[in-house]
């Protein structure tokens, strides 16, 4: 499925968190598919003003200071609009720990923003992108991003008539991102070492930029209401991550590989050794796709019945198995290093 299709044409969106890493690849990709306007919110002012710059010549963008704690400045920012992605979040596990308080204001609190400004005007699609900690959550970070999703869920099982359609997506991570393991590694590889693992049998589901906005893209319009989008993906160990990265690049920075230490610091607090996509009790409610799982509601709609019918079905029986990086067959360091090599993420860019 293509995420550019005649679709997006004559559509009004509103994308929050747009200075994040995957706002701006959501907006990069927008801005050629034929919306008549896009809103991009976030509260980053100084990454918001250099976005606003490389956007200058293109009038229908329209960048403004916000915060999805304000109900009233998202409920102004809504009007008008027909399709909202939501993808402003705090998603660093630690400072989630350290700062729960603020963690529910905005994962939590924001997403129900979110929600009522949609209601209040009318939107067409709303689509809330989660992330694989958000199945059955060790920390504070997931647990939020679990309480989004049922709160999209929820909305969506009250709504009447003509209201919004309200879905959710989980990515994996996202490698390359700010807040992924590949920017520290490089940076401790350039430094001559130590590259620091918190466990060597940890285990990960990667996805590129590329991916997360594809599957966030599609599932607008792929949506039936309830449910959640997750891609199929890739899965590595992060031992084998390290030592991928330290072999082509520690020359690129004038480095001998063999002269760079690996360092086990110890997991942090909240942190798992595997992270999960379905977990056993959403199995039995599990669409398989050719590219993607749909996971359906656990309680259906109170006011309407919903055909959940897509194209590109391999099973609709749920699935075997929970979506377990730990049980996923982990990429060989060969195919690890020529994915990497591929999408361009062994840069010696620090």
């Amino acid at each position: 499925m293509s995420v550019m299709n005649d679709a997006w044409v004559g559509k009004r969106v509103l994308i929050t968190g747009v200075c994040g890493t995957v706002g701006r690849e959501l907006l990069s990709q927008l801005s050629s598919a034929g919306p008549v306007e896009i809103i991009g919110i976030d509260n980053n002012e100084t990454e918001l003003f250099f976005l606003s710059q490389e956007y200058s010549g293109k009038h229908f963008i329209r960048l403004f200071l916000g915060d999805v704690r304000d109900a009233s400045m998202l409920a102004r920012m809504t009007a008008g609009i027909n399709i909202v992605i939501h993808a402003a979040a705090l998603k660093h596990v630690i400072l989630c720990e350290q700062a729960p308080r603020d963690a529910v204001q905005t994962n939590i609190l924001g997403v129900q923003n979110v929600i009522d400004a949609a209601l209040a005007n009318q939107v067409e699609r709303v689509v809330f992108t989660s992330s694989d900690k958000a199945v059955n959550p060790t920390n504070v970070m997931g647990t939020s991003k679990l309480m989004g999703e049922r709160l999209m869920t929820a909305a969506n099982a009250l709504r009447r008539g003509e209201g919004p359609v309200f879905t959710s997506t989980r990515f994996g991570n996202i490698l390359g991102s700010r807040g992924s393991v590949i920017p520290l590694f490089t940076r401790q590889i350039a430094a001559g070492g130590p590259v620091t693992l918190t466990n060597p049998t940890m285990t990960r589901f990667i996805m590129t930029l590329k991916e997360a906005v594809e599957l966030t893209l599609n599932s607008v319009f792929m949506g039936r209401g309830g449910e959640v989008f997750v891609t199929k993906m890739k899965v590595v160990r992060i031992l084998d991550m390290a030592e991928v990265m330290i072999e082509q690049m520690a020359p690129k920075f004038g480095k001998n590989p063999k002269d760079i230490n690996l360092t086990v610091t110890g997991v942090k607090p909240g942190e798992k050794l595997y992270e999960e996509l379905v977990n056993e009790e959403e199995t039995r409610r599990t669409l398989e796709l050719e590219k993607y799982f749909a996971v359906l509601p656990a309680f259906k709609s109170i006011y309407e019945n919903i055909d959940y019918t897509y194209t590109g079905v391999v099973t609709c029986a749920g699935i075997n198995s929970p979506y377990n990086s730990s049980v996923e067959r982990p990429m060989s360091k060969q195919d690890l290093a020529d994915y990497m090599a591929t999408h361009n993420l062994l840069s010696a860019e620090v």
